[in-house]
């Protein structure tokens, strides 16, 4: 099991603070920071351009910025985001028209590239790009909003994600995202993933410290 990462959602953070909450909730002990980037079109909602990312690094941020695109068409922007100051950029293989060329502009721009996959989608494309990425992510929610419950299915495709990591002896991370929280958290680190995505469940608790510790902790139990 590769080390635990904890990455907030700024899709729940307060926008009228976003580089005080930003560095707040990675004060309180949070690894990345995940950021949500749809354009009303691929998923139903409008959110972040490169001009976020960037205001975040002037703002001082220096943790890994884990930029989830939920876009298309998808290559385009990437190089954007990419000189904005993100380290790891996700692409959904619906919205490209060949996901190993997009996979190849991400690695090109200088950042690692990770494939996601919706609730219902499979991961039958694995088979040809386990060799080419840095993270799988699995949505498990339907993407476009935040605040939505865990999709129950989704534990075992985490648990198939987990066996061909493991198989292919790739050094990659399995993130999850949608409908994290501390009473399922453990459960989650069980079936498999090693980064968590919380957007509500961290910036609409009363204590982002205490709430990231009591992740941990939850954590660490799965791994007993």
């Amino acid at each position: 099991m590769r080390s635990t990462v904890i990455a907030p959602s700024i899709l729940s953070a307060d926008m009228s603070r976003l580089g005080e909450e930003t560095k707040s909730v990675l004060a309180a002990g949070a690894d990345f920071v995940h950021v949500d980037v749809m354009d009303n079109h691929f998923v139903p909602n409008l959110t972040f351009g490169p001009i976020v990312v960037k205001a975040l690094r002037e703002f001082g941020i220096k943790a890994p910025l884990d930029v989830h695109l939920m876009i298309e068409p998808v290559d385009r922007i990437i190089p954007e985001f990419a000189e904005a100051g993100a380290d790891y950029i996700s692409f959904h293989p619906e919205a490209s028209p060949n996901a190993e060329h997009t996979i190849d502009i991400i690695r090109q721009s200088g950042c690692k590239p990770g494939l996601v996959f919706n609730p219902d989608t499979p991961l039958d494309i694995l088979r040809n790009t386990i060799d080419k990425i840095d993270m799988i992510l699995l949505m498990s929610v339907n993407p476009g909003f935040g605040g939505q419950s865990f999709i129950d299915s989704v534990f075992d495709k985490l648990k198939a994600a987990r066996k061909i990591i493991d198989k292919s002896k790739y050094n990659i991370r399995l993130e999850i995202d949608g409908g994290v929280k501390i009473d399922n958290i453990r459960q989650i680190a069980e079936a498999g993933a090693d980064t968590f995505v919380a957007g509500s469940a961290i910036f609409e608790s009363a204590n982002y410290k205490s709430t990231i510790s009591m992740m941990r902790e939850q954590i660490a139990l799965a791994k007993k």
